[in-house]
Order: C-alpha cells, then sequence, then structure tokens
C-alpha cells in the first residue's frame, strides 16, 4: 500500500513489518455509510520488542505511563477521525511517528535550588505580618 518502512528521523525507520493494522468499523456520526464500510485504523506497535528502537528511546517511551500502551509493551493508536480508510492510515501512522519523537530527546536533568536570603526574609515577614493581622482581629486586646 505505501512505502516499506515508516520514517521517523532520517536516521531512525520503523519497517514495515513491525507495523499491524487492523481496519474496523468506526464510531459515531456518518450515515449509512459508517455501518457498512470498515474506515476506522487500529495501529499497533510492539514498543517493547522492537529492534527497530534504540534502547533509551524505548524506555522513555515505556516510562511515559500511556493509557494507549498496554501492559505487554504494544502501542495502540486508533484512528477513526476522517472519512477514508486511507485518510485514517495515514493519520495513525503520523500520530505514531509524533509519539516516538517525543522519546528521541532526553529530557534535561532538574538543578535543585535554594531560596535566596532574601527571599526567606521576604518570606517570614509577610507570615510576620498576616499573624499580627490575624492576633489584631482577636477579642483579647479590644477594650469596651
Amino acid at each position: 500500500m505505501g512505502s516499506d518502512a515508516l520514517e521517523i528521523t532520517p536516521t531512525l525507520a520503523i519497517p514495515e513489518t513491525e507495523l499491524v493494522e487492523r481496519f474496523v468499523r468506526a464510531s459515531g456520526a456518518g450515515g449509512q455509510n459508517v455501518n457498512k464500510v470498515s474506515t476506522a485504523v487500529e495501529l499497533r506497535f510492539d514498543l517493547a520488542g522492537s529492534p527497530s528502537l534504540p534502547e533509551p528511546v524505548r524506555e522513555r517511551l515505556l516510562a511515559k505511563r500511556d493509557r494507549r500502551i498496554t501492559d505487554e509493551g504494544v502501542l495502540v493508536i486508533d484512528a477513526q477521525r476522517f472519512r477514508t480508510q486511507d485518510r485514517n492510515r495515514q493519520d495513525a501512522r503520523e500520530r505514531l511517528a509524533a509519539f516516538i519523537a517525543t522519546g528521541l530527546t532526553a529530557p534535561k536533568k532538574r538543578i535543585a535550588t535554594k531560596p535566596s536570603r532574601a527571599a526567606k526574609a521576604r518570606r517570614l515577614d509577610a507570615k510576620r505580618g498576616r499573624g499580627e493581622i490575624k492576633r489584631g482581629r482577636s477579642s483579647k486586646g479590644v477594650i469596651d
């Protein structure tokens, strides 16, 4: 039907043999056509067992805890946005490529910072001020 690999980047491509497509009937509006034509696409890609993905990318994608990833590590993408099977198939592949692309870059390490001395002093002054306001509301110091 299409090319023999789904290109993510110039250096990373997923072979057609690793993608499993199933065509099912779409839900929702569409009249009689939706009841008789299987235009929706269910694209499955085995993240955990794919030899095409580099190990760090695989780990980052599996760690995402995305609801589309099964317990076995298979990513399932349902595409039924369009009326034609070919366009839904293309949409599913684009979404798979976008998902894999998010795992290509490693997140930056967070550098722990401490509040400055001035920031601590401002915070404590604000707390002290609020306490004074609240203490002023009590009826202890009020003389009638």
